[in-house]
């Protein structure tokens, strides 16, 4: 029997469950009183009606990009990590570390001990929970959570004490250098003669963030470790027999998952505040889980849903600000989305299989019998 096409599976599906989710977001407005259109009408100019809200969904964009790669990796060796929260605060403690008190000549030079700074403080707040996965059995699941709690406490402790600047009553660390600021999305666009606003955090972390997507692509399906890693998720018992150490493909996916989580810290730590303060993750760690599910954990599916996800965090924030909606029913809404795309997705599955199998013509071999 024929599968569903890959389009279909890739592209359809998260059309329909989107679809869905919008369809019942509407409702949920339209019991509170509020009008559905007029709520849409104004969540798509709040986030892309101008370029200074196209700035904005895409800064969000780019966080989402980073923590859903890194729950990506982690799913194709059928690992559920759900510390990339924790994980993006300890790259941001990379990320700080690197800047105060590394003397760079040139953000360019910051960009790059920066990255490498987030994405090993991510790796070793990975590396813990996929040691006692492997080696002690302890399910990542329940470790990454705990990580998650003991990351929040350290980073904590560090901002109220060690990293405190004398005088400040702000709970973060001093402002970075100069010489590490990255250049914003204005200056970048501006260089092709691009009109674009200069109030907004979006910066070249968006770039990374997009060769990342192309990396983890060629990674994932165009090198033996990303085949060991996928072969291991569809199957260890037969992984096993092929020969490839569990141990190895558990440490190393959730290294690479650690890393790309760190390196979120990049965009909202030295792009965007340009110091280190105590909630600079915002939650992108959890909604990098939803943002996978909904990419299908393909590099591609996953910049598209974090596009979506940046969207409904900037044009949420402006349906709070012109109506009477409380910017609770953003998380309403984006509740819904990962409801249909994730929990119901064998509900939107089962019949949209069964359609294509029903008008796809038999096999020649079906047809000689």
């Amino acid at each position: 029997m024929k599968k569903m096409p890959k389009w279909a599976d890739v592209v359809l599906i998260p059309l329909i469950s989107l679809l869905l989710a919008a369809f019942f977001s509407g409702l949920v407005i339209w019991a509170i009183g509020e009008n559905p259109i007029e709520a849409l009408q104004i969540m798509i100019k709040g986030a892309t009606g101008s370029t200074y809200a196209w700035g904005y969904t895409l800064y969000y964009a780019t966080n989402f990009i980073f923590t859903g790669l890194a729950v990506s990796v982690a799913f194709h060796a059928r690992l559920f990590n759900i510390g990339g929260e924790g994980q993006a605060m300890l790259g941001g403690l990379g990320v700080a570390l690197a800047c105060l008190f590394i003397p760079w000549p040139h953000w360019g030079l910051a960009l790059v001990g920066a990255s490498i700074g987030g994405a090993l403080f991510g790796v070793a707040w990975a590396i813990v929970p996929a040691f006692l996965q492997a080696k002690r059995g302890s399910h990542i699941v329940i470790t990454t959570i705990m990580f998650n709690f003991m990351a929040a406490a350290l980073l904590n402790y560090l901002l109220i004490g060690l990293l405190k600047p004398k005088g400040s009553m702000d709970v973060a660390t001093a402002k970075f250098p100069e010489a590490t600021h990255l250049p914003n999305i204005h200056e970048i666009l501006g260089v092709v003669g691009i009109p674009f606003s200069k109030a907004t955090p979006a910066n070249i972390s968006l770039l990374i963030g997009m060769a990342a997507c192309v990396a983890l692509w060629a990674l994932i399906w165009h090198t033996r470790l990303g085949y060991e890693i996928r072969s291991f998720g569809r199957s260890e018992p037969a992984a096993k027999y092929a020969g490839i150490n569990r141990t190895k493909i558990i440490i190393v996916a959730m290294m690479i998952s650690g890393g790309l989580a760190g390196m979120m810290a990049v965009n909202n730590v030295m792009g965007e505040a340009e110091r280190l303060v105590l909630n600079a993750v915002e939650g992108a760690g959890f909604i990098g889980i939803a943002v996978a599910l909904m990419g299908r954990s393909h590099p591609f599916g996953v910049f598209l849903a974090a596009i979506l996800f940046g969207f409904l965090y900037q044009g949420g924030a402006e349906l709070a600000f012109a109506t009477s909606i409380p910017r609770e029913m953003i998380v309403v809404i984006q509740s819904l989305v990962i409801l249909f795309t994730g929990a119901f997705d064998n509900m939107v599955r089962a019949p949209v299989e069964k359609l294509f199998m029903k008008f796809q013509r038999p096999s020649q071999s079906a047809l000689v019998e």
